[in-house]
């Protein structure tokens, strides 16, 4: 007889999820002991900035009499060692990796957040805190003068602001995903991914929800030491468990501006900033980055093709290399841009999908590039690097590729011109992309773009939704049958060619509203037909001269528009056609324009707007790629 059958089935159940558990912790390593081993742990330190309020601060540092140099995170997320699951492992492994490289690990929570004092606003302002953390770390006997950060989304994104005021201990810096950020940057003026082309990218509502801090919220009395704090840290750490949201539902309630009341979320920052313009001053006043600012530190930036901002990102990577503050500076800005979503520079595999676009074998050993770059920058007196300047992926090809600069030098900007008899809609209609100049007088292509019935978004280059869209790229073959979006394809390429830089967009277009939006997704078919999305980008008309100043249509009227650029390294195999889609709506990627002119956060009613793309002579809208010659 079995052993086992001598037991009740609800019994031996219990004792092989008893036994499992306890296997899983044979084999998980427990960082805290080692950590312990070779480092100096200082938990809960109230670091003191200008104006007396202070910031927790974590303190892992080599068991050494030497000073050594810092790597310093800073974030509005939850460090708290004690917490339960990996979030807290990883902390703590973090931490170990750190100080095995030979470096001070320093992790600080922005004001406002968890056991740091103050009030909350989004980036850490003032951007002092920042200022006064550098000069705090390096005046201790343990910190060698040199201060290095590094993070990614929240934990990058106050970099950029706070290397504008040069801090001397500030001496190198890694950002990734760094897009909400940048306020402005050349071309791109999203106010940190607020917007896109004048439209809200609603990302930030679900994000918010469950970051900013309710105007009223459980503290701690200032008075607390740090022994009463470490002990409190393994029973509260003032995180919320706040009632998950169906983000799907949620992003379609009207009007925009009670989003947030409507699911019952935290009273906090959401409610003055989705109220702001995009050239609201507030912009300015806070954490962003605009390109107005100086900027002195070198720096390392990594870039996602499918992240929220990989545009306006690399913009900034160049505008640091032409406008440093010195030679310095400008010559010590290196930059990586991968195949992957937002902050996903861990999780390459032999075999990497995005979503349903298998982009091959990108994996690349990203910590070991990082700690090589802190070497030189920390360790040494500003030594040099040896790696390219900027190292991309392209897909298609599905390999790394290098460059001095960006766009690669190689690449031509090349018009393709869109044209068709009038009936481009769906992906069984007669719109064509040619390269022979522009087309001759056709009729307009039509489509009626209804606020109610937006298209909605599937995949796309997109963070922290909430779940309520994949990032990434995806076969948008059952979208292209709405008759709202208008599909302009080139014919099956005789020779492939690869795209790689920004896309340039012109249309011409005219509408029976006052206002509305036009949408372009860049789409690489294969030729069993499958379409995979690789950027995307939106343009409010209103803003179509500008951001200081709206300006409506009169309806019938034709308005050239340039969109904000999307970017790419493609390769279209032969065999493959270079697609767009053109469209109002890509619900809830951006929010929908009502159509109606007015204040467009705070209505409920919507119109439907009849729009039309031109394409003739006098109105030769078109894409521009950079083709690699």
């Amino acid at each position: 007889m079995n052993v086992f059958s001598r037991f009740p089935l609800a019994i031996l159940f219990a004792l092989l999820v008893v036994h499992g558990a306890l296997a899983q912790q044979d084999i998980q390593p427990d960082y805290r002991t080692e950590l312990e081993k070779i480092a100096v742990i200082d938990q809960k330190v109230m670091m003191p900035m200008r104006d007396g309020i202070r910031l927790c601060t974590d303190i892992y540092r080599p068991k050494t009499d030497k000073p050594v140099p810092v790597i310093f995170s800073r974030t509005p997320y939850n460090f708290n060692g004690w917490r339960d699951g990996e979030e807290s492992t990883g902390g703590y492994r973090k931490a170990l990796e750190v100080v095995q490289h030979g470096y001070a690990y320093v992790v600080q929570n922005e004001r406002g957040r968890y056991f740091s004092e103050g009030q909350w606003d989004i980036l850490g302002t003032p951007l002092t805190d920042g200022y006064d953390a550098f000069s705090w770390m390096a005046a201790q006997p343990w910190c060698n003068g040199r201060i290095g950060t590094i993070g990614c989304s929240s934990t990058a994104e106050w970099q950029m602001a706070v290397a504008a005021l040069d801090h001397p201990a500030h001496a190198a810096m890694v950002p990734q995903g760094f897009g909400a950020g940048v306020g402005r940057v050349g071309v791109f003026n999203e106010q940190g991914n607020w917007y896109r082309g004048g439209a809200e990218q609603m990302l930030f509502f679900s994000w918010l929800y469950g970051v900013q801090n309710d105007r009223v919220r459980p503290t701690f009395p200032p008075d607390a030491t740090q022994e009463e704090l470490i002990r409190n840290s393994r029973y509260f750490d003032l995180a919320p468990e706040r009632p998950k949201v169906d983000w799907v539902e949620a992003n379609k309630h009207l009007p925009v501006q009670d989003i947030m009341k409507n699911v019952n979320g935290p009273i906090g920052v959401f409610e003055d900033m989705i109220r702001r313009t995009p050239n609201d001053p507030k912009w300015h006043q806070g954490g962003l980055y605009h390109d107005n600012m100086p900027f002195g530190v070198p720096s390392f930036w990594f870039v996602s093709w499918f992240d929220v901002s990989s545009s306006p990102n690399i913009a900034l990577f160049n505008h640091v290399r032409e406008h440093g503050v010195d030679q310095n500076v400008r010559d010590n800005q290196y930059l990586i841009i991968a195949p992957n979503t937002h902050c996903g520079f861990n999780g390459s595999q032999e075999t990497t999908m995005i979503g349903e676009l298998n982009v091959g074998d990108c994996r690349l050993n990203y910590d070991e590039l990082t700690y090589a770059w802190f070497d030189a920058k920390l360790k040494q007196d500003n030594g040099s690097v040896t790696m390219p300047r900027v190292r991309y992926y392209t897909m298609g090809k599905n390999k790394w590729q290098t460059s001095e600069v960006w766009p690669p030098a190689n690449t031509k900007m090349t018009p393709l011109f869109l044209t068709s008899k009038g009936h481009a809609n769906t992906l069984n209609g007669d719109g064509q992309l040619v390269l022979d100049g522009a087309p001759p007088n056709t009729a307009p292509d039509t489509f009626d773009y209804d606020p109610m019935n937006p298209v909605p978004s599937y995949g796309g280059n997109v963070c922290c939704t909430g779940g309520a869209i994949d990032a990434g790229s995806f076969d948008q073959r059952r979208m292209e049958e709405r008759p709202d979006i208008l599909v302009y394809s080139t014919e099956p390429l005789v020779e492939g060619l690869e795209v790689s830089g920004f896309i340039e967009s012109e249309l011409y277009i005219s509408s029976s509203a006052v206002d509305t939006d036009f949408t372009i997704k860049l789409i690489d078919v294969y030729p069993n037909g499958a379409a995979y999305n690789l950027d995307e980008t939106i343009q409010r008309v209103r803003y179509r001269d500008g951001y200081e100043h709206e300006a409506l249509m009169e309806p019938g009227k034709v308005y050239k528009v340039s969109l904000s650029p999307m970017s790419t390294s493609n390769y279209f195999a032969a065999g493959h056609r270079i697609r767009i889609e053109i469209s109002s709506s890509n619900f809830p990627r951006f929010a929908r324009n009502l159509n109606t002119g007015g204040n467009n956060i705070a209505e409920k009613n919507s119109i439907i707007a009849h729009n039309n793309i031109h394409h003739s002579e006098d109105h030769p809208s078109q894409i521009r790629l950079p083709i690699a010659q």
